[in-house]
C-alpha cells in the first residue's frame, strides 16, 4: 500500500503538475500538441480563418486576422511573408469579413534589417489602406520595443487611419512610451493601441512580475488612454481587469464606439459572451497558418493551467 504522504496526485499539486506538463509538451509530437492547439487556432489554411471569422461575425463579433510566424532568419522569408499577407488581405476582403489584420514585425525582417522590414510592412499597410482597413503592429520581446515604436511612427505619418500598435502592461516603460507618442495623437484621428499584459519572459529590471502589480499598471495605462482620448483595444481574459475596465469606462463616460475589448480565439468564451451581452464591442484574434506549433507552445508557457485540459482530452472520453 502506498503511503498517502508520498502519493503524487495532480489535484494535490495542480500548479506543479501543470507546469511540468507545459514544459514537456513542446518536445512531444505535433499531433499530440494539436489536441491543445485546435481550440485556439482557426486552422492551417485561409479557408479555416474565413470560416471561423464568419461564425464570429454572425455573433456580432469583429476579428483580427493573423498569419502565424515570427523571428525569421533570412530576408527571403520576409519577402515570402509579405507577398502572402498581400494575398491574405485581398482574399479576406473579397470574403467580406468584418475585421482587420495583425502582424509581427520580426516576420518581415525587423531583427535582420529594420529598413527592409519597414518597406515590407509599408506595402502591406498600403494594401490595407486601399480597402480602408487597418493593420495592427504587434509588440514582441524587449529587443524589439524601440524598433517597433519607430516603425509605427513612420507608418502612422503616412497612413494615419490605417495602423495601430500594441503595448504590454508588464513592461515598466509602457506608460512613458505612450506619453512619448502623444505628439502624433489628434482627436480627429486618435492613436489606437491594443493593451495586453505581455507574454514574453523578461527580466525583473524591465518588467513587473507579480499578478497584482501587472494588473495595477494595466489599469493605469488604460486610464491614461481614456483620459487622453485614445482608442484602446482592451486585450484581456482576466475578469478583474474586465471589471476594472468597466469602472473606468463609466468613470470617464466613454462612448462605446471609442474602445473595444479584445480576446484570443478559443480563450474564456463565457467571459467574452458576457462582455458582448453588455453591449461592448468585441474583437477576437484569429491566428492561422502552418507555423502554429510555436504559437501553441507559447500559450502553454503563458498559461500552464491549460495543460490540465490537454490531459483531460487525452484520457477522459468527451
Amino acid at each position: 500500500m502506498i503511503s498517502k504522504k508520498y502519493y503524487f496526485c495532480p489535484s494535490i499539486f495542480p500548479a506543479m503538475f501543470n507546469k511540468m506538463i507545459a514544459s514537456i509538451l513542446p518536445y512531444m509530437p505535433k499531433k499530440l500538441v494539436w489536441i491543445f492547439s485546435r481550440k485556439y487556432i482557426a486552422g492551417e489554411t485561409i479557408e479555416d480563418a474565413i470560416r471561423v471569422s464568419k461564425e464570429l461575425n454572425t455573433q456580432g463579433i469583429l476579428v483580427t486576422i493573423d498569419l502565424l510566424g515570427e523571428y525569421i532568419t533570412k530576408l527571403e522569408e520576409a519577402t515570402t511573408n509579405k507577398e502572402t499577407y498581400l494575398w491574405i488581405i485581398d482574399t479576406i476582403e473579397k470574403a467580406k469579413i468584418n475585421g482587420n489584420y495583425s502582424l509581427k514585425p520580426t516576420m518581415f525582417g525587423l531583427l535582420i534589417d529594420p529598413e527592409v522590414c519597414y518597406q515590407n510592412i509599408r506595402e502591406i499597410v498600403l494594401k490595407a489602406a486601399s480597402y480602408n482597413t487597418f493593420i495592427r503592429v504587434d509588440m514582441e520581446d524587449s529587443r524589439c520595443t524601440d524598433l517597433e515604436i519607430t516603425l509605427f511612427r513612420r507608418l502612422k505619418a503616412e497612413f494615419p487611419k490605417n495602423v495601430g500598435l500594441v503595448f504590454q502592461a508588464y513592461l515598466k516603460r509602457t506608460l512613458q512610451d505612450m506619453k512619448n507618442l502623444m505628439d502624433i495623437h489628434t482627436s480627429e484621428i486618435p492613436l489606437k493601441y491594443r493593451l495586453c499584459k505581455g507574454i514574453y519572459i523578461e527580466p525583473a529590471e524591465i518588467a513587473y512580475k507579480q499578478y497584482e502589480e501587472v494588473n495595477k499598471h494595466f489599469l493605469e495605462d488604460l486610464e491614461f488612454m481614456f483620459q487622453n482620448g485614445l482608442y484602446p483595444g482592451i486585450a484581456t481574459h482576466d475578469k478583474p481587469l474586465v471589471e476594472g475596465s468597466y469602472k473606468l469606462i463609466e468613470k470617464y463616460q466613454v462612448p462605446k464606439e471609442k474602445y473595444e475589448f479584445q480576446m484570443l480565439y478559443g480563450v474564456t468564451p463565457e467571459l467574452r459572451n458576457s462582455i458582448v451581452s453588455k453591449g461592448h464591442r468585441m474583437r477576437v484574434y484569429i491566428p492561422f497558418g502552418k507555423q502554429w506549433f510555436g504559437y501553441s507552445t507559447r500559450r502553454l508557457k503563458e498559461n500552464p493551467k491549460i495543460a490540465s485540459h490537454i490531459i483531460k482530452a487525452l484520457f477522459i472520453k468527451g
